[in-house]
């Protein structure tokens, strides 16, 4: 397994991060580690993680705005990975590939709501 590609002017980390949501975007990742590690595991984990800490940022009755924001903040991640997953199937096509989609699509319903 090589390292993601990097940008020739970024090192370590910054580069990293760039190419691992450039390769997710264009559609270069692995279908199958996308959804099941990216979207199911991970992200599903940093919802969790960030729910929480809404809710214990509401029980310190801190401003509702602040606990609204931190519950919210991992949306904008949520679609892109939707959108990687939508992505990616259409270049993979297949039986497989419609499911993810339908996956990914029902897992951001299902985060944004919850």
């Amino acid at each position: 397994m090589s390292a993601p590609e990097t940008f020739e002017s970024e090192n370590g980390k910054a580069g990293r991060a760039a190419g691992f949501f450039r390769s997710r975007w264009q559609g270069t990742a692995p279908l199958d580690r996308l959804f099941w590690r990216d979207l199911v595991l991970v992200g599903t984990a940093i919802n969790i993680a960030v729910s929480v800490l809404a809710l214990i940022l509401l029980g310190l009755k801190l401003p509702l705005a602040l606990v609204l924001a931190v519950h919210f903040a991992p949306v904008p991640y949520n679609f892109f990975l939707t959108f990687a997953v939508w992505r990616t199937a259409e270049k993979s096509g297949g039986v497989k590939a419609s499911l993810m989609t339908l996956g990914a699509v029902l897992w951001l319903m299902l985060v944004v709501v919850i």
